[in-house]
């Protein structure tokens, strides 16, 4: 035994292309997801990161990945679009956005491509299908790791549900 972890060798590795980089050279607040509909839950939880005293940088996921994961319809807007309307909010630092294969979702994966940010904290909502894979990555990247509450009722699949019914 080498010592090596195999994981990390064999896992398809995932790349980050920043569409607006931080002015600062402080740690960040790093959050990630589709972000495809912005509503009133995204702001109120970027607002929330924000205000806890890091620069916040977000990763969104690459229009293969969401697709792949919400299905065929989705995402809406595609990323650049997502990205570049996360860029103009006054509480988001950064934006870049997350490739690879849709299959890339384990811990070690995130923890290498966020490794070069040095993030200071990795925030995600109660709830998320991934908070313990953040919180393993956080511990690994040596950064906090913040669970902050939904904003209930308040959705891309919600707004989406609700205009379908409305046509």
């Amino acid at each position: 035994m080498t010592g090596t972890d195999p994981t990390r060798e064999a896992a398809p590795s995932l790349t980050l292309d920043w569409i607006s980089r931080p002015a600062s050279a402080e740690r960040p607040a790093v959050v990630t997801g589709a972000f495809d509909i912005l509503h009133v839950g995204h702001v109120r939880y970027l607002k929330s990161v924000r205000a806890r005293g890091f620069p916040l940088v977000v990763g969104v996921e690459s229009d293969e990945r969401v697709r792949a994961w919400k299905g065929p319809g989705r995402p809406v807007n595609p990323a650049e679009e997502r990205a570049e309307v996360l860029a103009e909010l006054a509480c988001v630092d950064g934006v870049f956005i997350i490739s690879g294969p849709p299959s890339a979702v384990h811990w070690r994966q995130y923890a290498d491509l966020l490794a070069p940010l040095r993030p200071a904290a990795l925030a995600y909502t109660e709830g998320d299908p991934y908070a313990e894979a953040k919180q393993r990555g956080a511990a690994e990247l040596g950064a906090l790791a913040w669970e902050l509450p939904l904003t209930l009722g308040r959705s891309t699949t919600a707004t989406l549900g609700q205009l379908a019914r409305s046509l």
